[in-house]
Order: structure tokens, then sequence, then C-alpha cells
């Protein structure tokens, strides 16, 4: 960014400033910002003014930097821009993370069969009979209504119990590669995010125990259906690291499982017997996107935080959402359609994962709705790929220390399908033979 697009004469202006910019689309993620001193000598003022700014950029996520490294616009700012993210036309795009909008329930007939009666303020936060729900979600955890409530969305759910225990500063161990909600929830929140090494099988156990090794005050990680990787916990996995995690019983452990049973891999927890815990479970890939519920299971006392907070606030998820969530999960059509679309993800994503294969193209994607290639210059193949019709992801944004990769959302992508993508993906990364799968 040039100089001249930031102003200010104290700390809170040049903020204001910066964030205009991002907001108004003259600062896109990765722009690189003037050095302390170089900016206070063009505004004429202090570099300690000019520090103070961007240490509070920092701290709300919108500015990322290291040490010997230029300070930078970071890859998704939490402030919206109104410049539009256009499509390439006629490109193929996998790039969104969605789930396949005809595997889904239709909201519209499950609507027009409850009764949309009025709540008052008083009402319990839960209905009823969505406790009998959530009871059958964590059967495994074997939780009671007190260790049960609700958020608008996954990541309403993690960010809730992040804040229930934790201030900003305090350092916050996440996956890495990771999902880049997380870590920008993370750094929202003035947390710091601790990068733990990630493999196939989910967390790597060596990585856990060095990083514990700081001040760590909290652990998120995605038991399955990890994005990007589409890593997975197994039982063998699970207890290693929850033998690391032993000697932490002042770590809170938060595991976003946001795909639940569609993620087409069995569930293994790192919670059980700890002091602080909460597991996440969203209805979005299941049932749509738009239904802003997610179950949030958890110790009594991090639960009674969670929904205590809430009802000063937003005071409960919709009973309207809540009504509709409990007449799809009590239709049994719907349950066919669900195993239906966990099959489907399942032939999807591992169709990918063959063609490439057969290519010698090195690939990850043991779960989920995603396949993670790793690459050795992402910005290139994206081009490359996007000249041959695909539209893939970046790993940047997901990135802390891991190495480069492209990310690919199989969710929509046919089996007839896998062989063109594969072959334009071969194409792209042939000149850079020798990478390796995380």
């Amino acid at each position: 960014m040039d100089p001249v697009d930031i102003e200010g004469r104290t700390s809170r202006e040049v903020v204001d400033s910066v964030e205009r910019a991002v907001r108004d689309g003259r600062a896109a993620p990765g722009d690189v910002l003037p050095s302390v001193r170089a900016l206070a000598s063009h505004l004429q003022i202090s570099p300690a003014t000019v520090a103070a700014a961007y240490r509070d950029l920092r701290i709300r996520g919108v500015l990322t930097s290291e040490v010997g490294r230029n300070t930078r616009i970071s890859a998704r700012p939490p402030l919206i821009s109104r410049a539009p993210a256009a499509v390439p036309a006629g490109a193929r795009d996998l790039s969104d993370g969605n789930p396949d909008p005809e595997l889904m329930p239709s909201v519209t007939r499950a609507a027009h069969g409850v009764d949309l009666g009025h709540h008052g303020y008083s009402s319990p936060s839960m209905l009823p009979a969505l406790v009998v729900q959530a009871t059958r979600q964590f059967a495994e955890l074997g939780v009671t209504e007190e260790q049960l409530c609700l958020a608008g969305g996954a990541m309403d759910g993690v960010e809730r119990v992040l804040s229930a225990w934790l201030r900003p500063g305090d350092q916050v161990l996440v996956e890495d590669p990771c999902y880049t909600g997380v870590l920008d929830l993370v750094r929202a929140c003035g947390l710091t995010a601790v990068p733990v090494a990630v493999d196939e099988r989910g967390l790597v156990p060596d990585a856990l125990r060095a990083a514990l090794t700081g001040k760590s005050a909290a652990l998120v990680l995605t038991p399955r259906a990890q994005n990007p990787t589409g890593a997975a916990l197994d039982a063998v996995r699970a207890a290693e690291l929850a033998s690391v995690l032993e000697r932490r019983e002042d770590v809170l452990v938060v595991e976003n499982d946001h795909m639940g049973p569609m993620a087409g891999s069995d569930f293994f927890t790192l919670t059980a017997g700890r002091p602080r815990w909460a597991v996440i479970r969203s209805v979005s890939k299941s049932l749509g996107p738009d239904l802003r519920l997610a179950y949030v299971a958890g110790d009594t006392m991090t639960v009674s935080r969670v929904e205590g907070r809430q009802r000063l606030g937003s005071g409960w998820v919709s009973h309207i959402l809540q009504q509709i969530v409990v007449e799809l999960s009590e239709d049994p059509g719907v349950h066919d359609l669900v195993r239906q679309a966990e099959r489907t993800y399942l032939t999807r994503r591992e169709a990918l994962l063959s063609e490439l294969a057969a290519r010698g193209v090195a690939a990850s994607g043991r779960s989920g709705l995603n396949v993670m290639i790793p690459v050795q210059e992402e910005a290139a193949t994206l081009r490359q790929l996007q000249e041959r019709g695909w539209l893939l992801r970046a790993g940047e944004p997901h990135r802390l220390a891991s190495a480069p990769f492209v990310r690919a959302t199989t969710a929509t992508l046919h089996p007839e399908e896998a062989a063109e993508l594969a072959a334009a993906v071969a194409e792209s990364v042939r000149p850079q033979r020798g990478t390796r799968s995380v």
C-alpha cells in the first residue's frame, strides 16, 4: 500500500484510515503496509504512535506481521469490503467449501409443517424436542441437559467457548494448516495462534507436545472432516494425543466437529475426563448453511458460561429455527437424504483422489468435502488451473508454518469430472514434482 493512502495524527486515526481502506477495497488481503518508521516519517508523527496503531490492528486481526517480515493486510480481515469478488466466466468453481444444495432437504416444506408459535423472553432457550435431538447427537459423550446449549453456527460456538475462558493475548493452539475461520476468529479476538502440524490422521503428537511447552490456554481442533486437509482422527492417534494432553489439564479443548456423522469417518474425541472442554456440531452441512444452528456440548461450567453470556446479548437461538431443525431431524426422508449425501460426498472425494494418484499427484482427503494438493507455488498453480477452467482455493489463508498447497472442494464434483480435473492438476504441477503430502 502506498503511504499516502494512510492518514492520521493519532494512533486511533491511523487505525481508522487503514480500516477504511480495507472496507472500501483500496487495501486488499496481502497488501504490504509501510514500515513503522517509513509511515511515521510520511505522516510526520512519532514511530511510537504508528507502532501503537499497528499493534491495535494486529490484535483486531486486520494486520499480520512476523519478525523480519513485512506487515500486511491479513488474508481475511474482520471487516466487510464492498469490493465484489468475481468468479471468472466459464470457470468451474471448486473453491467455496459449500455442500451440494442438491443433497439438502427442503427447508420450505419443513417450515410449512411446523406451528410457528410465539415464544416469549422467559421461554426455555432450548426447545425440549431439540434437547432430545442434541442428546442423541452426543450419545457417545453421555452428556446431560445441563451440558448442552445452542449457538448460531459452528464458528459462533467456537467463539463463545473461547470467550468464556480466554482473554486477549492468550495463546490458542490451532491446526496447521487450519480452517481460515478459526485463524480469523482467533486473531480478531486478540488471541495468539500457535501452529501445530497436521497429517492425514490429525494433529501430530510430537508437534502438540512441543507446542504445549508454552503458555497455551486452549486447543481448537477438528476431529474429522478437517478443513482443508480432510484429516480424521483414528483410535490410535486420539489415544496418543489424549496422553500428550494429560499433563495440561488447564488447557481448554474445543473440538469443532462441524460435519458430525456426515464426515465419512468415525468420531474420536480428546475431551474425555477433561475439566474444560466443548464439542460443537453444526447442522449446516446436513440441513443447510442458512440454518444458523449448532449444538454445543461441554463441561457444566463452560456451557453455563456460554449460555449465560448469550442471554446478555442475542438471548437465544431463534425458536423458529429450532422448530424447523426438529421437523427436519424427525423426518425419515431427511434421514435417508443425509445418508445418501454422506455416501455421495465419499464417492466424489475418493474419485478425485484416485484420479490424482493415477497421475502421480500427491493429495490428501480422508474425510469431509475437501482434497488438499501440495504444490511448490500456489499462485502459479491456481493461475494455470484457472486457464484450464478450474477455480481452486489457495492454501495461504489456511497456513501459519506449513508448506504450500491448493484445495479443491469435491462436494459438487461428479465422478465423471474427476479425471478432467486431475489431468489439469497434473499439468499444472508437472514442473513442481517432488512435493510431498502434508
